[in-house]
């Protein structure tokens, strides 16, 4: 028998959904039921390597990984990556299958439903309850037409939904009942219910509100979830996190830059020095300048390396990070920012944008041509001292050169991967997610004079999805949401 189905959708983005649906898969798991999460379209350049082999959202990765199941690329069928001019990179069933502008893109996801709708099924064949997110806000009646995100899914899959609004942002009143007040007769009746998300403070002060809400929508209240304030700890999708507000770190011995670009990828990528408490992550906007005391640049990955390697310049940052080089400092480029340090980027095929040669930062004696072939696949290996790491790589383009001679790490089958300068000061390497191994951080914190605080990574984010959903059970009815899926 196939299995029951509920989809969370937000009045906007970033409302909690993706951590809401996570939580849920990690608490229904607990229960004995097999869990699959699903996002039929998202738009995201933090992506996954899948257990089949393909790429998907990082939400839905961690999600799986709630639901303690492999990710798939049927978890999520049609994502979106946006790159520069060309619009966005389309990722069918983690295959890129070209680019296309927003404009472009409306006509063609009608062709996408009957994929999203497959791999919808093939996870209700193997699941108790499949949680279905869905992308952006319910509200966007301007992109309704040949919807696959939201109500068109949910209406052609005939699954019920669960309205999230975000308290936390202001206005949560207004966004549900509006939602209610803009959307189509027929989908307003797909919802059976809304929550409110990130609540801080007396929850009896919101009591009528809640009664305001229902009364406006006639959709029963289901839920006021308080803000849960470890959700930092878990990867984001949405590079609006970038923007949030960390906790302080008065142990912090170690500062580690990062200049935010416009087309950042991967920046979960992150996420283990932020769990760090003696180190302190800075995050650069290009309104900011390198401070003097930065022991370690990291140039993260991007899904346009060119567009962004202009971006850096026009920002200055290239001025900061050569003085900082040249005061002895480290820098580290992870994937795109790997490119972005070689001495060119060639884009013959035009696969950022017109085709193009650009003259990289210099500071590792390489180049990169770009190419349409994608290397997409986890990887193992060591750095130097033997130390293991496990991640994944996930870039279009080859790097040659020079420092290749001095390679950043081996991987299992010994081919060397990345490239040192020759005063091993400078670091470029295709490998994501390095930061997770604890004994690869240790080493980087050591190579930063600090100690390590004896972090087990994979633990904690175990233990931060264990919380969370016992943060879901103690504020949601989870038998009252199971009678609700269908």
């Amino acid at each position: 028998m196939p299995a029951r189905a509920l989809m969370f959708q937000g009045t906007g983005s970033d409302v909690g959904k993706s951590l809401i649906v996570a939580g849920l898969a990690r608490a229904l798991t607990l229960r004995g039921l097999a869990v699959r999460p699903f996002k039929p379209q998202n738009m995201s350049n933090n992506a996954a390597v899948t257990s089949d082999g393909g790429e998907i959202g990082r939400a839905q990765a961690l999600q799986a990984r709630a639901a303690r199941t492999p990710a798939t690329v049927d978890m999520n069928p049609v994502l979106l990556k946006p790159q520069s001019e060309i619009g966005a990179q389309i990722v069918v069933r983690g295959c890129v299958q070209g680019s296309a502008k927003a404009g472009a893109y409306q006509e063609i996801k009608r062709a996408l439903l009957p994929v999203v709708l497959d791999s919808f099924q093939n996870l209700r064949r193997e699941a108790d309850i499949v949680l279905v997110e869905g992308a952006g806000s319910a509200a966007e009646v301007n992109l309704r037409a040949n919807d696959i995100a939201n109500m068109g899914f949910a209406r052609a899959a005939d699954v019920p939904v669960v309205l999230v609004g975000d308290i936390d942002r202001g206005g949560v009143i207004a966004s549900l009942v509006g939602t209610k007040a803009v959307v189509d007769a027929e989908d307003a009746a797909r919802i059976c219910g809304f929550v409110v998300n990130k609540f801080r403070g007396d929850p009896a002060l919101f009591v009528e509100g809640m009664k305001r809400i229902a009364q406006a929508t006639g959709w029963p209240a289901l839920g006021l979830i308080p803000f849960f304030p470890d959700a930092h700890l878990l990867a984001a999708e949405d590079a609006l996190a970038l923007q949030q507000a960390r906790p302080a770190k008065p142990r912090a011995c170690v500062r580690v830059a990062v200049p935010i670009l416009p087309h950042i990828a991967n920046f979960d990528d992150l996420d283990p020095l932020e769990a760090e408490p003696v180190l302190e992550l800075v995050r650069l906007k290009p309104d900011a300048a390198l401070p003097g005391d930065i022991d370690l640049v990291i140039l993260p990955g991007s899904k346009a390396t060119i567009a962004d390697l202009h971006s850096l310049r026009a920002a200055g940052f290239e001025t900061d990070i050569v003085a900082h080089r040249r005061r002895g400092g480290m820098v580290l480029g992870l994937c795109g920012g790997y490119q972005m340090l070689g001495r060119t980027i060639a884009d013959v095929q035009g696969i950022e944008g017109a085709p193009d040669k650009v003259t990289g930062l210099g500071l590792l004696d390489v180049e990169t041509v770009l190419s349409h072939q994608k290397r997409l696949e986890p990887v193992r290996g060591t750095t130097d001292g033997d130390v293991p790491f496990f991640g994944y790589e996930m870039h279009m383009g080859v790097t040659e050169g020079g420092d290749r001679s001095r390679p950043f790490a081996r991987l299992e089958d010994g081919s060397p991967e990345g490239a040192i300068s020759p005063d091993g000061r400078v670091f470029g390497t295709y490998i994501h997610g390095l930061f997770a191994g604890d004994r690869q951080r240790t080493a980087w914190l050591a190579r930063l004079a600090a100690g390590g605080s004896g972090i087990l990574y994979e633990d904690l984010i175990e233990q931060t999805l264990d919380r969370l959903a016992a943060h879901l059970a103690a504020h949601l009815d989870l038998d009252r949401l199971l009678t609700l899926a269908r």
